[in-house]
């Protein structure tokens, strides 16, 4: 996630920017080693042989690895490269080929957001590749449900490859598809000459569906029964495509983990006087930075086809710097694939009728901070009281003497919590009411992952009297396997793991994701603010529960105050 494509507004805010996204997208770079999975001829089981488990995709054959429970199949072409006159093009289809592919390892990622001081560019632009990994066993009877992953990343950073979905595939008995797209400048340029040109990114993970639909059933799995589901800056794809209409009927459920269509980020967030964050962008918008960049890269003169040559002609290196990478990380609406802003679509009642799982870290916010206090320390009440003023103004004073210093462990975890609240903990609520509105019949579940230990995922500093708690990211190794902490889960964390699993995998397979043995897990109901229909995610006995979020993240507080 990130703030506004704008150029920086001052050395400080260049440099802040420098010192968090990087940070930020090497959240998405985690469990590099992760192994994706396969296939088999259409209405038949997979075939194993001496030379490896090969399938037959509409493309062409492919071989991927045995692991005894399951099988992966990695770096299988979705699309066409976009490199050379494809670039900030949509996805074409990929070449048919001979013989059998070899699929047994990960294909590169796609261009990342580079980190500072790093040399040269993380990354291809040829990178549309998607990896599978499906239960050894051929399915006993109905095709299994598969479940489709959107990394996180901000959009800059990240990669399919990065997530072992290992887990989800045995003890969910489901195909799990991991994705890559485009990002930042080569996902989410725009230029007049490019006209409503789609943000290419999220066009990407549409033609990965539609790989998906034409392919689910030769890895036994069935098309009928798709979940797209995603974590952050890959919640925001999952709403984008919620409201797209080019995505009617390439999905059958939805989950959204820490990234709803509502959320947002006041200023100040990231660090003081960074702007206001919000996850799309107008498309004019977009267009007048693709002017500027065309003209800081020397492409601004001749006809759009002579700027549009020109800006194709420029090296990955030359495009892909920090400045550039991040003023290019919104997707755009008003196009085809996103006429309006998800916010206002949900709204509206323009979106797709399908079950929706949706919701948040306890402490989200907490990661951010974290990231951030080196740099900008919170340390007495002045401090916290200055970030207020910062982020709402003339409010500042409501906000502070609803969530006084005195009543956190100390002023930056104060901060945290009203980062925490106004940002996901309050606007992921409200995403449910606008929905329940429109769709009442609807089905709609809603979470809060709640561990208070949960590992802190590596690479994150330590800063002493800050806890990370239940922070943004934080659930992802109790859904994905060998996931990068500071140590591993607990027995009662791997049991709260399966439980995870078994709810993910079960909505995916039914659109419910209640099944036996586990606590219920009641529907959402939004009209009711202070029902205790969300269910907490926790270890212990007792621990998997309805809460009430509204009132634990004052959300009624919320709700009134001006944005």
């Amino acid at each position: 996630m990130s703030p506004t494509p704008t150029a920086p507004r001052s050395r400080r805010e260049q440099w802040l920017r420098a010192l968090l996204f990087p940070l930020l997208c090497a959240m998405a770079l985690l469990a590099a080693g992760a192994v994706p999975a396969t296939g088999a001829p259409p209405g038949s089981p997979l075939s194993s042989g001496r030379d490896g488990t090969v399938v037959r995709t509409d493309r062409g054959l492919v071989r991927g690895v045995s692991h005894g429970s399951y099988t992966t199949f990695s770096g299988v072409p979705y699309a066409a490269p976009p490199t050379g006159p494809l670039r900030w093009r949509a996805p074409m289809p990929a070449a048919r080929w001979q013989g059998v592919r070899d699929a047994t390892t990960a294909a590169g990622r796609c261009v990342q957001m580079p980190a500072p001081g790093a040399g040269g560019v993380v990354g291809s632009e040829d990178c549309l590749y998607l990896n599978v990994t499906t239960p050894a066993q051929p399915p006993a009877g109905q095709k299994r449900p598969v479940l489709v992953w959107m990394h996180g990343g901000a959009f800059l950073g990240g990669s399919g490859s990065d997530y072992d979905t290992q887990g989800l595939a045995v003890r969910g008995d489901a195909v799990v598809v991991t994705v890559n797209y485009r990002l930042g400048i080569f996902g989410y340029f725009g230029h007049p000459g490019l006209g409503s040109a789609p943000p290419f990114g999220l066009a990407d993970q549409q033609a990965a569906l539609r790989w998906v639909r034409a392919n689910a059933e030769r890895f036994g799995g069935d098309p009928g029964k798709v979940t797209l589901f995603g974590e952050s800056a890959g919640a925001l794809s999952v709403c984008a495509h919620l409201t797209s209409p080019t995505a009617v009927g390439l999905f059958q459920r939805a989950v959204l983990q820490s990234g709803s269509c509502l959320m947002s980020f006041p200023p100040g967030a990231l660090g003081p006087h960074t702007p206001a964050y919000e996850p799309f962008s107008f498309q004019r918008d977009v267009q007048t930075a693709g002017t500027d960049a065309a003209r800081q890269l020397g492409c601004a003169t001749g006809t759009g086809d002579e700027v549009l040559a020109c800006l194709r002609g420029q090296s990955t290196d030359r495009l892909a710097t920090a400045q550039l990478m991040q003023s290019f990380n919104r997707p755009a609406f008003g196009n085809a694939l996103l006429p309006v802003a998800p916010d206002r679509a949900l709204a509206s009642g323009r979106f797709h009728r399908v079950p929706i799982m949706q919701g948040t870290n306890r402490d989200e916010m907490r990661m951010f901070v974290g990231l951030s206090l080196t740099a900008f320390p919170i340390r007495t009440e002045n401090d916290y009281r200055a970030r207020l003023v910062d982020a709402f103004a003339s409010s500042a004073p409501a906000v502070e003497a609803e969530y006084p210093a005195a009543d956190h462990a100390s002023p930056a975890l104060a901060w945290a919590a009203v980062l925490t609240d106004r940002s996901l903990g309050c606007t992921t609520p409200a995403a449910g009411r606008a929905i329940a509105a429109h769709a009442p019949g609807l089905p709609l579940y809603g979470y809060e992952f709640s561990d208070p230990d949960a590992p802190v995922l590596a690479g994150l500093p330590a800063n002493p009297g800050f806890p990370y708690g239940a922070a943004h990211g934080f659930e992802m190794p109790y859904l994905f396997s060998s996931f990068p902490t500071e140590r591993p889960l607990t027995d009662s964390q791997r049991a709260l793991s399966d439980r995870m699993v078994d709810y993910w995998t079960n909505f995916a397979r039914t659109g419910n994701p209640n099944h036996s043995n586990a606590p219920l897990w009641p529907v959402l109901r939004p009209s009711s603010p202070h029902a205790r229909t969300v269910q907490s995610l926790a270890p212990g006995p007792g621990a998997i529960r309805p809460v009430d979020v509204n009132s634990a993240h004052h959300c009624s507080f919320w709700d009134r105050l001006p944005r």
